[in-house]
């Protein structure tokens, strides 16, 4: 089985997620390195309203369960993009982990940056949270 290390840093939190959703349902095993650097494109204020009223569904009994810390808010992105109900789409998910912090033989993802200057880290959401 091929691994695969992928770096994080300055990619959209949406394609990332798809890409990886992808490989992991193909077979691969996958590390994501520097979750903490992902972004998510749009207004800080948009991101940071949406992030809180995801939070604040639900109970915490029943929940929904929504985490703070940036290795879970990209690991839940990711099962977003997976069919996690189902038995492929709970072992692709099993293939997939997620690191702060940089690793040994990262690859960096070509991914299409069309961005502008209005973006946030999933570190300063995780710390505004």
């Amino acid at each position: 089985m091929e691994e695969l290390i992928i770096n994080a840093q300055d990619l959209p939190l949406g394609r990332l997620a798809a890409f990886v959703a992808k490989k992991a349902l193909q077979g691969m095993k996958i590390t994501v390195a520097n979750c903490e650097k992902a972004i998510i494109t749009g207004s800080k204020k948009d991101i940071l309203q949406d992030y809180l009223h995801r939070r604040q569904r639900g109970t915490t009994e029943k929940g929904p369960f929504f985490s703070k810390v940036p290795e879970k808010i990209v690991a839940r992105a990711v099962r977003g993009m997976l069919p996690y109900k189902k038995g492929k789409g709970r072992e692709a998910f099993k293939r997939i982990k997620y690191i702060k912090g940089e690793v040994k033989g990262m690859q960096n993802l070509k991914i299409k940056k069309d961005y502008t200057n209005k973006y946030i880290t999933i570190e300063k959401l995780s710390s505004l949270l």
